[in-house]
């Protein structure tokens, strides 16, 4: 495919938990499109080894986005490395799963922190510069869980239940500067986050076919991002077609 024909061709994005899981087929969906994606991520290894894979395609950013001092650097080290920013994937999230009684409160705290104080704060500091520039673009990586009071996993579908909150009443606040924020909402996925989960609830999952990959999820952020201007998919959930059994 020539450069003209790529979809984010001169397009910059950045990803948040961009070195694995949904975050990784994120990041090589958008650069299969022709974007340069900023890749955030905190694991400084897997960072070096997806950028010496894409070369110069790819820029790295290493961040520990629960230290308010380097997350309030993100956008600052954005332009300074790449000097625009068009997309904007907050992926970066931490899963806390099983019976809230048995749930550790510290565990609480960085995972409420993670998936939803700083989702809010990394938005808020990429919006200045896309109100600038009239235009862009922002993905949440949210879950089924927002939609479905999931019983074994109180915590966590309480912080994505915020998040998609948060995308519905910042989309009503940004959409008349150009800018789309939508919300992608997958069932279990197939990462290292259901390490969490109860191990008969994983097993029952593998066997009846209730997980997908993380390339399904990368598919339909960039069918998102590739609607016409006038376009915004708010919020699509995906699941697993066998989850319901």
């Amino acid at each position: 495919m020539t450069q003209a024909l790529l979809p984010l061709a001169g397009k910059v994005a950045a990803v948040t938990g961009g070195a694995s899981g949904i975050g990784l087929a994120s990041v090589e969906g958008m650069l299969a499109a022709g974007a340069t994606v900023v890749l955030i991520d905190r694991d400084e290894a897997a960072v070096q080894a997806i950028c010496d894979q894409h070369g110069e395609q790819v820029i790295p950013l290493i961040l520990d986005l629960l230290d308010p001092v380097q997350c309030a650097s993100l956008m600052p080290q954005i332009l300074e490395k790449a000097g625009q920013l068009d997309i904007f994937h907050a992926n970066a999230g931490l899963y806390v799963g099983g019976d809230l009684v048995d749930a550790e409160a510290d565990a609480i705290d960085r995972m409420l922190n993670l998936n939803v104080n700083v989702v809010m704060k990394n938005v808020r500091d990429v919006l200045p510069h896309m109100i600038e520039r009239g235009a862009g673009d922002i993905i949440v990586t949210s879950s089924l869980a927002a939609h479905y009071p999931t019983p074994w996993e109180p915590v966590y579908a309480s912080s994505k239940w915020a998040v998609n909150c948060f995308v519905q009443t910042t989309r009503r606040q940004v959409f008349k500067h150009g800018i789309r924020i939508g919300a992608v909402s997958p069932g279990p996925v197939v990462t290292a986050l259901l390490s969490d989960w109860p191990e008969e609830k994983l097993q029952e999952a593998r066997e009846s076919g209730s997980l997908i990959e993380p390339t399904e999820i990368a598919d339909v952020i960039m069918f998102m991002l590739t609607r016409p201007r006038g376009v915004t998919i708010r919020d699509v959930v995906i699941m697993p077609t066998n989850f319901d059994l």
